[in-house]
């Protein structure tokens, strides 16, 4: 995928993130996030659309701290958010494609990984905003949705932060039933997990399904589609794998 058709994709989640917080409001609960309210999932979404922004238009070079969440509520702490989220989406939209500045993760560019990053960061916590307005989710496309597995699997997950340990070795396969060639095989050892996109091999476990309920369990946003194989290896992942902020 394109760096501006991440930033679209950034463009329509934020949107529709402001919406879904709008009409559940900011006391109500948020089931995909037991410990949120929707005003925490707006402070923190919107401190991370700024942080995000801040190193693209600043050009830091190195890792910049947060500017931590405001003591907002209600349609201001909906304003804020919605301010927050148009700069970061003009910020990367304007930015010179050779833009050099920090980033956590293997990309083609730094603006290439801001805008995919933030695509992903604004998708989940979008869902997260209609689990609490509830009714139906707006739909995620496989292939946005097969391209986040990719980076959950082989990105945050490549790195030694990650919790994703088995004292046994064990592969956990991955199939996208609705997106050409989207199956991952990732190997779980007291390292961090190794993941490549193929399906050569044997596996203790498979999880399946379309690419978006894939994407959003493997977020632990739902369960698992279907799994197959030793079910303990899908519960490992569910325990274990939560990315967090800190």
């Amino acid at each position: 995928m394109e760096t501006a058709e991440f930033v679209e994709i950034l463009d329509r989640e934020g949107r529709l993130l402001a919406a879904a917080a709008e009409e559940a409001g900011t006391d109500a609960k948020v089931p995909t996030c037991p410990d949120w309210q929707v005003r925490d999932l707006l402070r923190h979404t919107g401190m991370v659309h700024r942080w995000a922004a801040a190193f693209v238009a600043e050009g830091h070079t190195s890792y910049h701290p947060d500017g931590g969440q405001p003591d907002l509520d209600g349609s201001p702490l909906l304003a804020w958010f919605r301010e927050g989220h148009r700069h970061l989406v003009d910020t990367l939209a304007s930015a010179a494609p050779d833009v050099q500045c920090w980033h956590f993760l293997p990309a083609p560019s730094p603006l290439a990984f801001w805008a995919r990053r933030q695509a992903h960061e604004t998708t989940v916590h979008r869902i997260d905003a209609e689990s609490a307005r509830g009714g139906a989710r707006t739909g995620i496309a496989p292939g946005f949705a097969a391209d986040g597995i990719d980076e959950l699997l082989l990105g945050f997950h490549a790195r030694p932060k990650s919790r994703v340990r088995s004292g046994e070795p064990r592969v956990l396969r991955v199939r996208a039933t609705d997106a050409d060639g989207a199956v991952w095989t990732v190997r779980l050892s007291q390292e961090a997990p190794v993941a490549v996109r193929d399906a050569a091999g044997d596996a203790d476990c498979e999880v399946a399904g379309p690419a978006a309920q894939l994407y959003l369990a493997l977020w632990n946003r739902l369960p698992f589609p279907n799994v197959t194989g030793d079910a303990a290896v899908a519960v490992l992942w569910r325990e274990r794998s939560a990315v967090t902020w800190s």
